[in-house]
């Protein structure tokens, strides 16, 4: 494995939790090259050979294992696109953890574009996490343009947990996902922007079994200029469950869209969006403030808990 430094592990501990090599099947993936490669007896990570990436082979029936698949970058101007197959096999139940945290300290635009897709087996359910984070005091932007696809079999269960808090300039996330008879989707996303940031969230779940359910909900804080798009659109073509939700917080001169897509294609497709924009109650802030808090330190509290 190659050695980090310590800007490298701080990112790595931002955005995938890890303080040393972790257990099971693992990809480091390091300004542009592997940093560290294993493979288990049920996860196989072996790398593209046609594009840069690799492709995840999950056997059927493999339980309470996980893949860690993190990315750091710390070269200025460095900018890659990166090609990730994952194959969930038949009954498997596994974590899979990926994120990418980027340090620029110089004035090129460091971008990451990470393409994930996932085949999920039937009655296989899998856990994905995707942090993304930036830090660096250089002029260069960092950008992270991520891409989901997901297909699952019929009874599997995917649940998504999407985060970016900090540091990230310009962000397009896109998410499409299909459905098969009595599989389940969950997405939980948590996002905050400010300074003149942009994040872009574009989701669309196909549901094409009977049975098939999806629940995506998104929870942002806008501040400063920063500005946050989520799209998101549900197709039932069966008689199926759908939920969409945007709740966001509103702060200084942010703005927010919350752009809902209903598509109803069978009479049993039962499909709902909810949006709720606004500021921070005064009413909140006053109470904190009486139990000692600055309104500055109240603001930060009230915001941390809504994004938890």
């Amino acid at each position: 494995m190659i050695k980090l430094d310590e800007i490298q592990k701080r990112l790595l501990r931002e955005v995938a939790d890890l303080h040393q090599v972790p257990e099971g099947a693992y990809n480091i993936r390091s300004n542009g090259q592997s940093a560290g490669r294993q493979s288990t007896a049920n996860i196989e990570i072996t790398p593209k050979t046609d594009v840069s990436g690799l492709e995840i082979r999950i056997k059927p029936g493999t339980k309470r294992e996980s893949v860690h698949i993190p990315v750091v970058m710390t070269e200025s101007g460095l900018t890659e696109v990166v090609y990730n197959d994952f194959y969930i096999g038949d009954d498997a139940d596994v974590t899979i953890v990926a994120g990418c945290g980027i340090d620029n300290c110089g004035n090129q635009d460091s971008q990451h574009d990470g393409i994930h897709r996932f085949f999920v087996g039937k009655n296989a359910h899998i856990r994905y996490v995707e942090k993304h984070y930036g830090s660096g005091d250089g002029k260069g932007k960092r950008i992270l343009n991520p891409v989901t696809e997901v297909y699952q079999e019929a009874g599997s269960s995917v649940e998504m947990e999407m985060v970016q808090i900090k540091g990230v300039d310009d962000t397009v996330r896109t998410t499409k996902a299909t459905l098969k008879e009595d599989a389940r989707l969950v997405v939980r996303e948590r996002l905050m922007t400010h300074g003149e940031q942009r994040a872009v969230s574009v989701y669309e779940v196909s549901m094409n079994g009977a049975g098939a359910s999806a629940d995506v909900v998104s929870r942002s804080v806008a501040r400063d200029s920063s500005y946050q798009k989520f799209d998101a659109k549900l197709v039932g073509n069966a008689a199926c469950n759908g939920h969409t939700e945007c709740d966001s917080i509103i702060m200084d001169h942010g703005r927010i869209l919350a752009v809902p897509g209903l598509e109803a294609n069978h009479v049993d497709a039962a499909l709902v969006h909810e949006a709720a924009i606004g500021k921070i109650a005064g009413d909140q802030i006053i109470k904190l403030m009486t139990l000692g808090l600055t309104e500055q330190e109240a603001e930060e509290q009230i915001v941390n808990g809504f994004l938890k």
